[in-house]
């Protein structure tokens, strides 16, 4: 495994979670990581990315709840989630640029907030 995510859960919605998102040592380097979800019947979405230098992006559905950072030294990033809601449940996938145009996804963690 490359990429590995962690930190899923199930929680109450208002609840929070903080997921992982490590890449394997054997990665030189990360540019840019995000966070996507995929809940069942859906297609997966962005929900945030941040550059190396630490511009972020948010879907509008997730501003000022989740909140996205990264350590570049341990080729690592967060997605602290805030104020979860039942519609917040998916599959919450990482990604991460590690060749320019060449991206890695994680294994998924599963998210699931009842109301």
């Amino acid at each position: 495994v490359q990429l590995q995510a962690s930190g899923g859960g199930l929680v109450q919605a208002g609840g929070s979670l903080r997921l992982s998102c490590v890449a394997d040592e054997v990665i030189n380097s990360v540019r840019d990581m995000g966070w996507y979800r995929q809940a069942p019947g859906n297609q997966r979405e962005l929900v945030a990315t941040i550059t190396s230098d630490g511009t972020t992006n948010y879907a509008h559905s997730v501003e000022g709840r989740f909140t996205i950072s990264r350590d570049n030294g341990k080729k690592t990033a967060w997605l602290q989630m805030n104020n979860l809601q039942p519609e917040d449940t998916a599959i919450y996938y990482c990604k991460a640029e590690i060749r320019p145009k060449f991206y890695l996804w994680g294994q998924g963690t599963q998210v699931t907030v009842s109301s």
